[in-house]
């Protein structure tokens, strides 16, 4: 059978793998580069004797070559929590910009459908909720979290001057809070904090008073969400993400009750320039890829406590 061939770049980190064997299964062929800077090997290791994938080690800031012709690029290169970025924020900037240059430059000489993966911290504190994509953001481009969001601005203007000047197909994500297995137990995100200091008993630290806000997909909503784009004639920024909002305090409570934990939340000073207010608007992606997430967090947070449960070793 012809297989069309998906390259997934940063195809080893938490979406990335999730990724990979979705599109196995519905009989793409897979490539998976990564420098493993953030990305894990032993998140596709079970993917290594598929007959139709392939894993390159590579950092795409340097020049992409690729043997094999590619019909799709998942640009998904790039640290992602606010641990991995500011301890590489040089790192971060070069993926988004460097990176996102080389991997496009491979999407126009092979003819290839490029998708990125862009993020929600490109509307950096917003001034209007729920966000939409026609909005413009409130990004400090200095703060510490600007690495990040103008990383991925960047990355976004880029991509849509190579459609509109030489006429490559792009699609963009636009990926809002997602968790699940295969998170890392160090990510310095919420979830898998508030998890791991549950199942430890250690303390919950909540930082400033924890009224921020956030919307939580489960990430098998997200790899449907990016497989329909994917495949869609879209060309504009999509929000893909949960439209259900809720406090980090709350967030907090929930795990504490999931996960049967003695731990107390402690309180933090208030992390500079965190986004107060977090909730996509779904309307593009309801009505022109008919797709909603439809995991409940119930569910969503069941399953990854039980995966952090075991990488933790707690029974």
């Amino acid at each position: 059978m012809d297989r069309k061939r998906v390259l997934i770049t940063g195809g080893a980190g938490f979406i990335g793998s999730h990724l990979a064997p979705y599109l196995l299964e519905r009989d793409y062929s897979v490539v998976v580069m990564d420098n493993l800077s953030t990305g894990r090997e032993e998140n596709i290791e079970g993917l290594m004797s598929h007959a139709h994938f392939r894993f390159i080690k590579h950092d795409v800031t340097n020049y992409i070559i690729m043997v094999d012709d590619v019909d799709y690029i998942l640009h998904f290169a790039s640290p992602a929590s606010p641990e991995d970025y500011l301890r590489l924020p040089i790192q971060t900037l070069k993926v988004g910009s460097l990176g996102t240059h080389n991997a496009l430059g491979l999407a126009k000489k092979q003819d290839a459908t490029f998708l990125l993966a862009s993020t929600s911290e490109v509307y950096g504190d917003p001034l209007e909720s729920p966000q939409k994509e026609d909005y413009w953001g409130n990004v400090n481009p200095v703060g510490p979290r600007g690495v990040y969001d103008e990383a991925k601005r960047f990355a976004e203007a880029m991509t849509v001057a190579y459609h509109s000047y030489h006429g490559v197909d792009i699609k963009i994500a636009r990926i809002f809070n997602t968790y699940g297995p295969r998170m890392r137990i160090q990510d310095g995100r919420a979830i898998p904090n508030f998890i791991c200091q549950a199942l430890k008993n250690e303390d919950i630290t909540v930082y400033g008073e924890g009224t921020q806000t956030r919307s939580f997909g489960y990430i098998n909503d997200l790899v449907e969400g990016i497989y329909r784009l994917m495949t869609s004639n879209l060309n504009e920024p999509v929000n893909l993400g949960n439209p259900s909002e809720m406090t980090i305090l709350e967030l907090a409570e929930y795990i504490l009750k999931l996960t049967r934990s003695k731990s107390r939340i402690v309180y933090k000073p208030a992390i500079e320039d965190d986004p107060k207010v977090r909730r996509p608007d779904i309307t593009l992606a309801s009505e022109k890829l008919g797709w909603e997430p439809e995991v409940r967090l119930e569910d969503g947070l069941s399953k990854t406590i039980a995966y952090f449960r075991q990488a933790l070793g707690i029974t």
